[in-house]
């Protein structure tokens, strides 16, 4: 008979095991990877929300070779464009078998390597296990990306996702995760734990949702979260000793570029309140802004130069003594071998925009970048964490180029930036209660964006 205690704790939606002890965990992982590892595979479909540096290609490597040897089928790891060349260097230095594919063909029980864009040419029914690298693609919850990885997860006995930013900008963006984990649906989580508050106003700029916590449900959801996922921003969250997982200091500069005349319309420079104003005054200040951008690399050193416009990197191509930009024109083969040219140093200063280079690459030999700002604190944060990441030994220069007329946008990061935190914190917390690690009370820890994004 079924108790009243178990039958609240059926109650909780907290995820059971599905997966297997481990056979597999190298003596080269860190302590607090081998926790990691040993966790995800018995879980069998669970969540690594660890942060940049912390050894996510080695992890998730281990974990798929532990369902190679269980299942004796091969398992399918998706990466962006230019970390699945990477995750495969990663594996070849930890002597576990994996092969690279970008036309669908395969042989051999191995781990089988590509990138988002080459899904459609594999087969689901050839895999018993599948890991996500960089698996933030799938917090759009309309967007095609994540509905083709998640049906083709959805046939998957083992299933795992890595990522250093799950929701960048809300909690309800955990629920495509779960979705595709086969835990709770989207939809279904956030019947489940939120209520729409459609008396609240949203204006253009203003982000925070309409989804606010169900009285007494936010609790429940942390608890939810932790029984399929594991945060980690360093190990001491998991209650190792941080050893030498020490971020070195990060110095943000921020530089107002005056523009040269008002944007059409306007007698004064004024603050763009709007898409479009803000848009505009983007444009009317490319070149200000790049060449802004060229007095700060003109050095001997590593530069990564972050833009948005066409426009942008072309204009900072032709300023940098010998850069070389990364842009939509060119092919994965030339993306990936200007990836690999300023990795190796054969290349010095690298221009590109965050959705094409600000995910999964290591760049600890660069110390130096520069950025302009956008609404995306996501794409921030990926971009300075290329370079600021644990295995740097340098500080980390970051040079924020924006404008007057860009007050709103330095705003609205700093929002995001608190907002992603305390997420981050909170699901820390509950995570190291399940674990029974000691809490402390909620205290940001190293901050993602720093306070210059106040003013």
């Amino acid at each position: 008979m079924t108790t009243y205690s178990e039958f609240i704790e059926s109650k909780t939606q907290a995820s059971g095991r599905k997966g297997f002890a481990p056979t597999f965990v190298p003596d080269w992982l860190f302590d607090f990877q081998k926790h990691l590892v040993e966790w995800s595979v018995w879980k069998g479909c669970g969540a690594e929300f660890a942060d940049c540096g912390m050894g996510k290609s080695p992890m998730l490597l281990t974990w798929a070779q532990n369902i190679v040897e269980h299942t004796n089928k091969p398992v399918l790891a998706i990466a962006p464009l230019a970390a699945s060349a990477q995750l495969v260097r990663e594996a070849q230095k930890f002597n576990i078998d994996a092969a690279r594919s970008i036309d669908g063909s395969h042989s051999g029980n191995r781990i089988i390597v590509t990138n988002y864009e080459k899904l459609h040419l594999f087969n689901p029914n050839d895999f018993d296990g599948m890991v996500c690298d960089e698996s933030s693609i799938l917090k759009n919850f309309d967007g095609s990306t994540k509905a083709a990885v998640t049906e083709f997860m959805r046939r998957m006995q083992y299933r795992l996702l890595c990522t250093a930013t799950a929701a960048p900008n809300d909690y309800i963006e955990l629920g495509t995760s779960s979705e595709a984990l086969g835990e709770l649906g989207y939809m279904d989580m956030l019947s489940t734990f939120f209520k729409n508050d459609e008396g609240s106003a949203i204006s253009p700029l203003d982000y925070e949702t309409k989804w606010k916590f169900k009285a007494h449900a936010e609790k429940p959801f942390w608890r939810w979260l932790c029984s399929w996922a594991r945060a980690v921003r360093k190990p001491s969250d998991l209650g190792f000793d941080d050893g030498p997982f020490v971020l070195p200091p990060l110095t943000t500069r921020v530089e107002i570029v005056q523009a040269s005349r008002p944007m059409d319309g306007y007698l004064f420079v004024m603050p763009a309140h709007t898409m479009w104003d803000q848009r505009a005054e983007r444009r009317a200040t490319i070149k200000e802004r790049c060449e802004a951008v060229a007095r700060k690399a003109d050095h001997d050193q590593p530069f990564v130069a972050w833009c948005h416009l066409n426009d942008e990197g072309d204009l900072l191509e032709n300023l940098i003594p010998g850069a070389k930009q990364i842009s939509g024109k060119h092919s994965d083969e030339e993306k990936e071998e200007l990836f690999e040219a300023f990795r190796t140093g054969q290349l010095r200063a690298l221009v590109t925009k965050p959705k094409i280079g600000a995910f999964g690459l290591n760049w600890q030999h660069c110390a130096h970048m520069s950025v302009f700002p956008s609404h995306s604190y996501e794409q921030f944060y990926q971009g300075v964490r290329r370079c600021w990441r644990f295995g740097q030994t340098r500080e980390v220069i970051v040079d924020v180029i924006s404008t007057e007329g860009e007050a709103d946008v330095l705003g609205n990061l700093q929002r995001k930036s608190e907002a992603a935190d305390r997420m981050f914190s909170l699901m820390v917390q509950y995570m190291k209660d399940e674990l029974g690690v000691t809490r402390s009370t909620y205290v940001p820890s190293t901050p993602t964006l720093p306070a210059w994004l106040s003013r």
